[in-house]
């Protein structure tokens, strides 16, 4: 069971008016957790568009538990919850420093064909590269 985990420093840009993170910050850090997914199984994403498919998001979902500030340092945990034959939920987990679950989330995407963006199968050979995110 692996998971895919990185941090990254809270910058002024992603502040709000209130003083904390922005809620649309946590999205762009679910991208990057989904970028270092795709390429921690051997299809970075500018690699991903030759192998004929695409993924696309479909649904994203947040619950915000605690603040994050200025300066402070979130740790991103991810895996994979349910792969399915042509879509995959996608589980996050946000921390502070001292390990705090500030923010979890999920998405759910959708593989499709690069050229229709119509639902597309995973290959079997392509499917097994998941296997080892896939997890409850």
């Amino acid at each position: 069971m692996q998971t895919v985990r990185f941090e990254l420093e809270v910058y002024s840009f992603q502040i709000d008016f209130i003083g904390h993170v922005n809620n649309t910050v946590y999205v762009q850090w679910m991208e990057i957790g989904r970028t270092k997914l795709l390429e921690a199984i051997g299809m970075p994403t500018h690699e991903i568009f030759q192998q004929g498919f695409v993924p696309v998001l479909v649904q994203t979902n947040i619950a915000y538990k605690a603040p994050l500030y200025l300066g402070d340092r979130v740790q991103v945990e991810m895996w994979i919850s349910d792969l399915r034959n042509a879509s995959a939920i996608m589980q996050f987990h946000f921390r502070n420093a001292e390990g705090t679950l500030t923010a979890e989330g999920w998405q759910k995407g959708l593989f499709a064909d690069r050229d229709t963006l119509r639902p597309r199968r995973l290959r079997p050979e392509e499917r097994v590269l998941f296997l080892p995110y896939v997890h409850a």
